[in-house]
């Protein structure tokens, strides 16, 4: 049984629109990540990881929680050298 968007109240059509627009904005993000970020700091293949995002909510997250290499501590402790005059 389908329904059609008339059928469905205002709260329901106000959920069906912000439910795309956060995964729209979820995958967007988890693209733009992924098309910026160099094939070493990705665990797999970017092909892969280009699919799953696709897969709606799960796939973005996925990539977030475990798609992205965390950098290794040699990166971080370079940031050291970094003065940042805050005043």
């Amino acid at each position: 049984m389908s329904r059609k968007w008339s059928d469905l109240s205002r709260g329901q059509q106000r959920a069906v629109v912000i439910a795309g627009t956060v995964q729209i904005a979820l995958a967007t993000a988890a693209w733009v990540d992924l098309a910026r970020r160099p094939a070493e700091e990705v665990n797999g293949s970017k092909a892969m990881w280009a699919a799953i995002i696709a897969i709606n909510f799960v796939g973005p997250v996925a990539y977030f929680a475990r798609g992205r290499r965390t950098p290794l501590m040699s990166d971080l402790e370079s940031l050291d050298d970094i003065e940042l005059d805050l005043e």
